[in-house]
């Protein structure tokens, strides 16, 4: 009788991981002309996750043609606040911030070093017009709806409170509290931006928007890119709720 056995050639050879897809090339159009050449600068060579180039366009906006805030007006109780509760995306809020005079264009170049002012998260303390300092996801909405309450009891009911965050961050229990409170309190002057680029693990029936409007907010859905289109829907709130402004990017940036 003749038996065989299976070669053991065949197990010679190392397991070998199969070869990554090459990256998709972004669907994103050119950065605004002011904050270009700063985001290359910041870049220097560094390959930055589409994370942060889904946020320039909606901050250049705000920046430049929504938030009355100046580098003379830092301080002053009547500005408008802004805080990025997105804080992993700082390179390009970095980059904004310098283009509209914040903060010196050659704080760029050591962004993220041991003497830089520059974290790889804003700190109110050591950046010019930084409002908060953020780490851990989740926390920018709430520290958003205290600032409005306390602006609202000091009489301050000109400025508004804009808050961007990333779509995943609302799967933080901390999110659905103050999405929650703000709605119930007609927290009118407070504005949540969502960078919403299917991240999320959890999601929402009926999308982003239908998990602030249920809690009575107002919501607009716009393309993440479309300047004109963020434009209209940041200044489209009624000041007797608060908004929600759903900025749609390719899924992934």
């Amino acid at each position: 009788m003749t038996t065989t056995t299976a070669s053991t050639a065949a197990y010679a050879a190392p397991l070998r991981e199969p070869a990554a897809p090459p990256p998709r090339p972004s669907t994103a159009p050119p950065l605004p002309a002011p904050v270009a050449p700063l985001y290359e600068r910041i870049r220097a060579g560094r390959e930055f996750g589409a994370n942060v180039r889904s946020t320039v366009d909606v901050l250049w906006v705000l920046y430049d043609r929504v938030l009355r805030v100046t580098p003379e007006t830092v301080d002053d109780p009547g500005r408008d606040r802004f805080l990025l509760s997105k804080g992993h995306a700082v390179a390009g809020y970095y980059a904004v911030l310098a283009a509209k005079g914040f903060i010196p264009i050659d704080w760029l170049d050591g962004q993220g070093g041991p003497d830089s002012r520059l974290g790889e998260h804003p700190d109110r303390v050591l950046v010019p017009g930084v409002e908060i300092g953020s780490g851990s996801l989740g926390h920018g909405l709430g520290l958003g709806v205290g600032t409005a309450l306390g602006l609202r009891a000091q009489g301050l009911l000109t400025p508004r409170v804009h808050v961007l965050l990333g779509d995943a961050e609302l799967d933080e229990g901390s999110n659905h509290e103050a999405i929650a409170y703000a709605g119930a309190t007609g927290l009118g002057s407070l504005t949540a931006i969502v960078i919403d680029n299917g991240s999320a693990t959890h999601g929402w029936p009926g999308g982003v928007a239908a998990r602030f409007t249920v809690n009575g907010w107002g919501a607009t859905t716009v393309d993440g890119h479309d300047h004109d289109a963020l434009h209209t829907a940041l200044t489209g709130h009624d000041n007797h709720r608060p908004h929600v402004v759903v900025a749609v990017v390719e899924q992934g940036e």
